[in-house]
């Protein structure tokens, strides 16, 4: 069993280990600070949205990664998908998302997509392919589906991501952005798994700034 003075050093050292690994993370190196922060609800947490495609499959992938760590993320921390639209198949794929979101079976249907269009191969980009994909997998009513598909809520949500996106100067998915300030992708970071530990440092240096220490 060890001793108290051994765990007080396995974990000084654990410690600086972590220190010095976030030290190591450089703006311009592996993550790109935006010149025009964009703003995040002033609600004082710190906000990652992840930019993301469907269709994507390296988004696909992603989510394995970042389900475990979206779950473990502190009360103080906002988690947001902004569903990136650059071409016809991205902005059906949006509004799917959103619809799923308005209807309140987002959790449930997120991955769910994504398994259906990466290894199902369905294409869910009609309406009709959409809504019969949701009665079956979500129950929900068809008449539901329509009423969410053509609401002025879905609309103006995608226009506002389509916003966001934009903002974020990004050209591919998928994408971590930390506070609308720090944009990770997985290149620069040096993987998906590095992509986590960026945010997570990029994270804790918001919080900081924050709390005013």
């Amino acid at each position: 069993m060890l001793s108290q003075v051994t765990k007080w050093m396995a974990a000084a050292v654990l410690l600086i280990s972590a220190s010095a690994q976030a030290a190591d993370y450089e703006a311009g190196k592996e993550y790109k600070v935006l010149a025009e922060p964009v703003p995040v609800l002033a609600d004082g947490k710190v906000h990652v949205e992840e930019a993301f495609w469907y269709g994507c499959p390296h988004c696909f992938h992603l989510e394995d990664i970042i389900t475990p760590w979206k779950k473990n993320l502190a009360a103080d921390v906002s988690f947001e998908g902004v569903p990136a639209m650059f071409g016809r198949a991205w902005v059906a794929h949006a509004q799917l998302y959103y619809v799923t979101d308005v209807l309140g079976v987002l959790d449930s249907m997120h991955s769910e997509i994504f398994k259906a269009v990466n290894v199902e191969r369905q294409r869910l980009l009609d309406r009709d392919d959409q809504r019969d994909f949701l009665v079956a997998k979500a129950g929900i009513k068809a008449a539901d589906f329509d009423k969410a598909y053509e609401s002025f809520t879905v609309k103006s949500r995608m226009k506002q991501g389509d916003q966001r996106i934009r903002a974020f100067q990004i050209s591919g998915v998928p994408a971590l952005i930390v506070q609308g300030k720090y944009v990770i992708d997985a290149t620069s970071a040096g993987g998906q798994d590095q992509m986590l530990k960026v945010a997570d440092y990029l994270i804790a240096k918001e919080r900081a700034l924050l709390s005013g220490k």
